[in-house]
């Protein structure tokens, strides 16, 4: 499943308006619950570039083929997103 720019978009909205991240993941998953949704450590992220930035809080967009799981820009290949807060 890909993540088109609305979903994007709306997944910024949900992660601004949560009062954490480990909210916003727990949102985002009951709103999309194919969309695989995870929460990691600020500092485990320090040197990739996130998708969308808004404050503290980061969405990475990845790619996943079985137990591998890569950072991508192109958010058609995306099957999940990494929330992170400072």
């Amino acid at each position: 499943m890909a993540i088109t720019p609305d979903d994007l978009r709306d997944a910024g909205d949900v992660v601004a308006a949560a009062a954490s991240v480990l909210e916003a993941a727990a949102t985002w998953r009951a709103r999309d619950p194919a969309m695989r949704v995870m929460v990691v450590d600020a500092i485990d992220m320090r040197d990739e570039t996130p998708a969308l930035q808004l404050g503290s809080r980061r969405i990475y967009l990845a790619t996943s083929s079985g137990l591998c799981v890569s950072l991508t820009q192109q958010p058609e290949l995306a099957t999940a997103m990494i929330l992170t807060q400072d």
